[in-house]
C-alpha cells in the first residue's frame, strides 16, 4: 500500500512522488493501492501525484485505486473531470 503524507502541495509532490513510484516499483501484488487517509493539507498536486502513481502501476500491469480520498480533494477531482481514474476502495 501506497500511503500519502499530511501535507501534500506544490512544495513536496516532486518528492512525494519519487517516494512512491519507487515504493510501486516493488510491491508486488496485481493491485496498488493509494491510503489518502493522512492528508490534511493538500492542493491539486496532490491529484497530480495520484495520477502519475497511477500512471505507474497501469504500465508496470497493475490496477490502481485509492483509499480514504478526503471528500475535498475528491471534488476537485470531480472538477477536473479525472474523479473516474481514481476509483475509491472500502475502508480497512
Amino acid at each position: 500500500m501506497l500511503v500519502l503524507p499530511a501535507e501534500l502541495t506544490h512544495a513536496q509532490a516532486t518528492a512525494c512522488v519519487r517516494m512512491l513510484v519507487q515504493a510501486l516499483r516493488s510491491a508486488s501484488g496485481q493491485e496498488v493501492v493509494a491510503d489518502a487517509s493522512a492528508l490534511q493539507h493538500f492542493d491539486s498536486s496532490a491529484l497530480a501525484v495520484l495520477l502519475e502513481c497511477r500512471r505507474e502501476a497501469l504500465a508496470a500491469g497493475k490496477q490502481f485505486a485509492v483509499s480514504q480520498l478526503p471528500p475535498r480533494l475528491r471534488s476537485l477531482a470531480a472538477l477536473y473531470g479525472v474523479a473516474g481514474l481514481l476509483p475509491d476502495v472500502p475502508a480497512h
